[in-house]
């Protein structure tokens, strides 16, 4: 195996399949990076089991070579070593493989030997099935994942809530998180030839959207018995699936609310970023909304330590009970508020101890749920 690539090109590709590796595996060829020549292109392939990445180099890129094949071949080759190495090297890097798995890395005068794995010992990608897929916009796909992937938890005793539940029905795609004290869901119409729910882990979402945050292509979602595959022109990311069956939640999502206000959105998200000042950890960060005279919201947080802070808003509109107070957390009113654009959103209550409903108003496919805390 023998190619000369150009470093800049080369050094990214490394670092996004790098992603994919983990240095503590049992499995010692797992830390490595399967690099495959082909006449037209090259492939990099970086996993740590759970998630696989796959980043294709085409000969031309930008109308410019990027990329010569000398030989055709396969190798793995240590992904910390050679990550760390050719962040070193400028110029065009040349490499070849001998029989002994020998990988020599040249650039100008610069001279690396390092030794390989045999590349038939790394492990398969899944199968898909091509005909099957889903096609969504990158930017689509990015913002679905951040506006529900926050609400996730990150407590294991339940692996399933780990994860975004992607739903694909008519023609729809709806992205569900939840870590059973707050919930994002968010809706998209999508052209589908798959049917079904599937559960992926958050991490690998996060992942995915740093990947493909800064693409402006098409992304086709596949999925096989054990994965999930979300696939460019030149980049792949595997996911394993979460075994489970995800929370019911419809029953969460009643139209009968007691209270619904309109509040400006910006004015919101300061006023609760200041009170998270004051507001203990130790106390579920908590934050208390009290709606008042029909017209008026007001914010306030104390802690027996620092002190108090207390503000208040102008509703803009207001339905149902002109009076309610409710203690949430503010992180996860925070978290909330930031993943929305709009100028206005909908805020919708059942009680003190109900969660409460946040809407966008243009965007009515996306909405959140918060649960109260207790004030005390």
């Amino acid at each position: 195996m023998e190619f000369i690539i150009d470093s800049a090109c080369f050094n990214k590709a490394i670092s996004e399949v790098n992603r994919a590796v983990s240095l503590k595996t049992q499995f010692p060829i797992l830390s490595g990076i399967k690099i495959t020549v082909d006449h037209n292109h090259l492939t990099l392939v970086g996993s740590n089991s759970d998630i696989i990445i796959e980043k294709v180099i085409p000969v031309w890129k930008d109308e410019l070579e990027v990329l010569e094949v000398c030989h055709t071949g396969s190798i793995v080759v240590s992904a910390q070593l050679l990550s760390e190495i050719l962040k070193k090297l400028p110029g065009k890097i040349h490499i070849k493989v001998n029989e002994e798995k020998h990988v020599t890395i040249q650039a100008n005068e610069i001279v690396t030997t390092l030794y390989g794995f045999n590349a038939d010992e790394y492990p398969s990608l899944p199968q898909m099935e091509e005909t099957e897929s889903i096609k969504i916009l990158s930017d689509e796909l990015v913002e679905i994942i951040k506006q529900t992937v926050y609400a996730a938890s990150k407590n294991e005793s339940r692996p399933v809530l780990t994860g975004v539940n992607m739903s694909f029905y008519q023609n729809r795609l709806t992205c569900i998180a939840t870590n059973s004290q707050r919930l994002a869901l968010r809706e998209l119409t999508t052209n589908s030839f798959i049917n079904g729910s599937f559960n992926v882990p958050a991490t690998s979402l996060i992942e995915l959207s740093n990947l493909i945050n800064k693409e402006s292509s098409v992304i086709n979602i596949f999925v096989t018995e054990r994965y999930i595959v979300f696939k460019s022109n030149t980049i792949s990311l595997f996911s394993k699936l979460i075994d489970g069956n995800y929370p019911n939640i419809s029953g969460l999502l009643s139209n009968n609310f007691r209270t619904t206000i309109i509040l400006n959105t910006v004015q919101l998200l300061k006023a609760i970023d200041r009170a998270c000042l004051f507001a203990s950890e130790w106390k579920n960060n908590n934050v208390q909304l009290e709606i008042y005279d029909g017209a008026k919201i007001k914010i306030s947080s104390n802690s027996t330590e620092i002190g108090k802070i207390e503000e208040t808003l102008s509703i803009k509109a207001i339905t149902g009970d002109t009076n309610l107070t409710i203690s949430l957390d503010a992180i996860f009113l925070l978290d909330a508020l930031k993943k929305i654009k709009d100028g206005e959103i909908k805020v919708s209550f059942n009680g003190s101890m109900s969660p409460i409903l946040i809407e966008s108003i243009e965007q009515s496919s996306y909405l959140q749920l918060i649960s109260p805390v207790r004030s005390y």
